[in-house]
């Protein structure tokens, strides 16, 4: 069986179209500037990379070109759209309203768009992504993964803040959590490589890209993440600030005359390490950089890996220990200065560097510990277009028998 999995943005929408019998991905792409002048399409059949430059004007265009690259009798990986058992939705934001995929229903549709003011910016071509797809692929089944429902198994000790309850009872403003697929994936993978059973284990993920979180996953399911009410809460990233006074934001509203729109173009789009650095958000920059003696890249850098190692000891302490440490997403995954950097010192946790194969392990599974560690640390790239495919196949089928 064939399952299509769409991650929708405002210009954009990648793609992967995956067999799952033997999880072999047939085709994948990258549709880019949609409504904008100089649409492109990078479309890849294996090796095969293919380029289409044309104007695309909606969404429902972008998923009418995707289809016909799928299906075209050069190009395709299929002979027909009907080939496709279900189409599998990336969604950023459900809310308290789910806790796991659901099939796409009208009501599934009108609870989605309940939970726009929760994330103005990524639930809209999230739910016009959907309703594209039902449109050029009528009568295929379709189902929603949320960034967000793997951690609705947090305690309410975890996601309530402590200001005024009523914020959260008439607001819905709490801890939600990001990267849910992701952090999922891993940890499953992790518990299959230690060959144990994911219920059994304590496991911290670190999901490290220009978005970072991580999450405290015991007996499979999140206690805790970093992320909050937004993305912005948390760990340094490439833009954004991540943890910081509350009172701040307030204070240069009030004494710098910086508008609303300001600090939050300045905390989300200009902070983190490129604030920090004023270099640039991209580590690959920031490593050369400070290689090269650039004192604020070296900060940004000693910062980043501060705050990590911080909340891998929280995380430590809020589980009563530890079985297994992750890192994956692109920093995670190819950054082996930062992996360094973050569990440097950490010994007496039973947490051993081993710098050979922490070097091995560039962008690719690894072990990095040594075996006399208490504590394994893995390196394991993420793939939640799988994570998003499987569990598609796994509520439409039920759906349908």
């Amino acid at each position: 069986m064939k399952v299509l999995v769409i991650n929708s943005g405002s210009s954009s929408i990648k793609f992967q179209l995956i067999s799952m019998g033997k999880q072999l991905v047939l085709a994948k792409g990258l549709l880019e500037r949609i409504a904008i002048q100089g649409s492109i399409l990078n479309y890849y059949r294996g090796e095969h990379k293919m380029v289409i430059t044309q104007d695309i004007a909606n969404h429902e265009e972008g998923i009418n070109l995707i289809v016909k690259c799928l299906t075209d009798t050069d190009t395709g990986v299929i002979r027909d759209k009907k080939e496709i058992f279900a189409v599998g939705h990336r969604v950023v934001h459900a809310g308290e309203k789910f806790n796991g995929t659901v099939p796409i229903t009208a009501a599934v549709l009108d609870a989605l768009k309940e939970c726009i003011p929760l994330a103005p910016l990524h639930n809209p071509p999230n739910i016009t992504g959907i309703e594209a797809c039902q449109k050029i692929l009528p009568g295929i089944p379709m189902a929603g993964t949320f960034d967000t429902a793997f951690h609705q198994t947090m305690p309410e000790k975890a996601y309530i803040y402590p200001i005024p309850y009523a914020c959260y009872r008439d607001s819905k403003i709490r801890r939600y959590g990001f990267h849910g697929t992701s952090h999922y994936y891993v940890a499953k993978q992790g518990a299959k490589a230690l060959g144990k059973d994911l219920q059994d284990l304590k496991i911290i993920t670190c999901h490290l890209g220009n978005g970072s979180s991580m999450a405290a996953i015991q007996n499979g399911i999140s206690i805790d993440t970093t992320m909050g009410f937004t993305p912005l809460e948390g760990l340094v990233m490439g833009t954004r600030c991540g943890d910081i006074d509350p009172a701040i934001p307030l204070y240069l509203q009030r004494s710098e005359g910086m508008t609303f729109e300001q600090v939050d173009a300045m905390l989300n789009r200009k902070s983190g390490i490129l604030g920090i650095s004023e270099v640039s958000s991209d580590m690959r920059d920031i490593n050369q950089k400070a290689a090269e003696g650039h004192h604020q890249s070296k900060l940004a850098l000693e910062i980043f890996a501060y705050r990590i190692k911080k909340y891998i000891g929280a995380y430590i302490a809020a589980m009563n220990g530890a079985d297994l440490v992750i890192f994956t997403a692109g920093i995670g995954e190819r950054g082996c200065l930062e992996r360094q950097m973050i569990l440097e010192n950490l010994e007496y946790l039973g947490i051993i560097l081993d710098s050979q194969a922490n070097e091995k392990a560039f962008g690719k599974f690894g072990i990095i510990t040594t075996p006399p560690s208490r504590i394994c640390v893995m390196v394991i790239p993420t793939n939640e277009e799988l994570e998003i495919a499987e569990q598609t196949m796994k509520v439409i089928s039920a759906d349908v028998s």
